[in-house]
């Protein structure tokens, strides 16, 4: 990984303004991440996550102590940088891995790591948030070997980890804390989760009493653990009660993609009564393209949204889904993860909070 790479920046806080970034910047400067020139401002705004008037003001603090040097359009030339050291951990830091930057994340999860970055730095924890696409691949145990080797942590808390990356993890016996749920046969990963299988066996028995037997769950094509436990609760359900079809409906996550899934169950010789859809994003999608064909909602067909989100407060007809509730899952996660950076081990490794069905006009 290039000493350049955005995944080994430490954020500042969002409390600060110049004299935060100063910090920031001096500190990884400082640790090498830069070697010879710092980035360019918009590349540095979006990692930093700062505005560029912010920045300027950082970058002319630090160009005033003599640690940078401008020469006409060039970028700026780091001149006063300390020489590499080992990485030695920090017994207080929590580090934060996930896919993608902090502005890409749906609203309830930057709610989430917001609310940990702040309640956790007034703890005394230092909180490091890194964005490593790299370690997102299908054979993830090399980019994550180097990536954790030059990043230590007390703990770790992982986003979106599918199943290569849950083994990995276990096998290395790394302390951390997914937020999800561990792949079926992964049962010493500790995570915080939403129950999935609950919430899709509520959801399959519901659509039953409303007389729907011809009932899909729409679902990215994933291995993450909870689009797991929602099929299998969800077969559970209909299982139970009988008389039902269930159909599972994956799709590459792109908008193309999700509409030509339901246009060929819309084709099928019995198709569904009624949608179940993961990923709020996705659930306007559903809606929008349903009525495009044609479909009245919900006397032709029913949409239920697995997931929340505060766009689906805003749509009309009004989006029957379960909703949980973000400060819950922060509380949660604060607390596993202090118990984790200091101990190394949790008392209980395995959460599941049950959303709240909020009834709507889809079903």
């Amino acid at each position: 990984m290039s000493a350049s790479s955005p995944t080994a920046l430490q954020l500042p806080q969002r409390h600060s303004l110049v004299s935060e970034t100063v910090r920031s910047l001096r500190e990884n400067i400082e640790a090498g991440h830069w070697l010879e020139h710092l980035p360019g401002e918009r590349e540095m705004c979006e990692l930093l996550q700062v505005s560029r008037r912010t920045l300027r003001g950082a970058l002319d603090e630090l160009q005033r102590l003599g640690m940078l040097e401008v020469q006409g359009r060039q970028r700026r030339r780091i001149t006063n940088q300390a020489p590499m050291e080992e990485v030695v951990p920090t017994k207080r830091v929590i580090g934060i891995l996930t896919p993608g930057s902090f502005l890409s994340m749906p609203p309830p999860i930057a709610f989430m790591m917001d609310t940990l970055r702040a309640k956790l730095t007034a703890a005394g924890y230092e909180v490091r948030l890194h964005a490593a696409p790299g370690c997102y691949t299908a054979t993830p145990a090399r980019g994550l070997k180097q990536f954790i080797a030059t990043h230590p942590a007390s703990a770790w808390l992982i986003l979106s980890a599918e199943e290569a990356m849950q083994r990995w993890l276990v096998s290395q016996k790394l302390p951390c804390l997914i937020l999800g749920s561990a792949v079926p046969g992964i049962t010493t990963l500790p995570s915080v989760d939403a129950d999935f299988h609950a919430t899709c066996r509520h959801a399959g028995t519901l659509l039953w009493r409303k007389g729907h037997r011809r009932i899909a769950l729409v679902l990215p094509d994933s291995h993450l653990g909870g689009d797991l436990a929602s099929e299998a609760g969800l077969r559970e359900a209909l299982e139970q009660v009988g008389g039902a079809k269930m159909s599972m409906l994956h799709h590459d996550a792109s908008a193309a993609g999700l509409c030509r899934v339901i246009d060929d169950s819309l084709k099928s010789t019995n198709p569904p009564t009624a949608y179940i859809v993961g990923r709020s994003a996705h659930v306007l999608t559903v809606l929008m393209h349903l009525m495009r064909r044609g479909k009245r909602i919900p006397q032709d067909v029913a949409v239920l949204a697995r997931d929340s989100d505060p766009i689906l407060e805003c749509t009309s007809p009004k989006v029957s889904r379960y909703a949980s509730e973000p400060k819950q899952f922060a509380a949660r996660l604060i607390t596993a993860l202090r118990q984790l950076a200091d101990h190394g081990s949790l008392s209980t490794p395995t959460v599941r909070l049950m959303p709240t069905y909020v009834a709507g006009e889809t079903i």
